[in-house]
């Protein structure tokens, strides 16, 4: 089958357009034809190697994280998905490989796609999607009243996050270039912050929870709008000694974790709030619940591009300028 490969560690690398295996299926496995795969910066960072000790992937490497397809063979202990079902999913964080014809993944982590979206609007939702859900409603708790500020709003996660919030029934705060601010009160902002010329820390307070997802300064500025007893999720880092415990890391990664983090929990405690690194994980039965909000038209997919499948290394640059607004789709079949 065709696919975008990376042989060597390092953005001079690159990935190259390649031949490689059809996967092989376990019995808890369904074996899926990828019509479409969503680009992210994650696949950039794991390209460039920035994350080859907490994923320790074998070489060469099938890049991708997030696909819509056709389930072509399912394994002996599937019950849930049959051939020809239409599926949407994230693979397991060590079973990536989406910038491919097919790919095996475990059921547990697939879902019938929204009946609503094409192969290409449903293939930009799964890894944004998880990571809002995972951020706002499993960590931030977000309820009915309650205030949140979304960092970088016109982003793939960003535009998602906005979307369930308001769902949810916060108050929605963003930031956002003032080119794009109409879109972020289209999908649901209440405030929108003009990050080149206001200071969010200035403008906000009392918030109940941040999602972060720039990191540095930025992250350490939104502990002064969080109420006490507040969220700070963030999603770039950096990664604490509890995401060291999830993964089961060795000694050696739990301390330079600690170490790494020590700084943010520290001045988070100071001002009574909570501080924690989320690492979005597969999950079909949160996918499946998403497609139910899609499909009652509560969230709509905001996609900036689709390339072609032969343009992959194009889409990889695009998403890591940095402009995107909503997602950038492949288009592999």
């Amino acid at each position: 089958m065709k696919a975008f490969v990376v042989d060597r560690y390092g953005r001079k690398n690159g990935v190259r357009a390649g031949d490689m295996p059809v996967p092989e299926l376990h019995e808890d496995d369904v074996l899926i034809q990828i019509h479409a795969a969503g680009v992210n910066p994650l696949d950039s960072k794991i390209r460039d190697g920035e994350f080859k000790l907490i994923l320790p992937y074998r070489l060469p490497l099938i890049l991708g994280n997030d696909l819509a397809g056709v389930v072509v063979r399912a394994g002996s202990r599937v019950r849930r998905f049959k051939a020809g079902d239409e599926v949407y999913a994230r693979p397991p964080k060590d079973r990536i490989g989406t910038f491919a014809e097919f790919i095996a993944i475990s059921e547990d982590a697939v879902a019938l796609k929204p009946e609503t979206l094409s192969m290409e609007e449903a293939a930009s939702i799964p890894l944004v999607g998880l990571t809002a859900w995972q951020a706002l409603i499993e960590r931030g708790q977000l309820k009915q009243g309650q205030k949140v500020l979304i960092h970088a709003g016109s982003g793939g996660v960003g535009t998602f996050a906005i979307q369930l919030a308001k769902h949810l029934g916060a108050t929605v705060a963003t930031t956002a270039s003032a080119a794009n601010a109409g879109l972020m009160k289209q999908l649901g902002a209440d405030i929108v912050i003009d990050y080149r010329k206001d200071d969010f820390a200035a403008v906000l307070k009392d918030c109940d929870v941040v999602l972060d997802t720039q990191g540095g300064d930025t992250l350490e500025r939104s502990l002064q709008v969080l109420k006490p007893g507040g969220k700070l999720i963030g999603i770039a880092g950096p990664p604490d000694p509890d995401f060291a415990e999830q993964m089961g890391a060795s000694w050696f990664l739990k301390t330079a974790m600690r170490f790494l983090s020590y700084r943010i929990r520290t001045a988070a405690r100071r001002r009574d709030v909570g501080y924690s690194f989320l690492f979005m994980r597969a999950d079909g039965g949160q996918l499946a619940q998403i497609a139910k909000l899609v499909d009652a038209a509560a969230i709509r997919p905001v996609i900036d591009r689709i390339f072609p499948f032969e343009s992959t290394q194009e889409a990889l640059a695009y998403v890591e300028a940095g402009r995107t607004k909503g997602k950038v789709v492949i288009k592999i079949r």
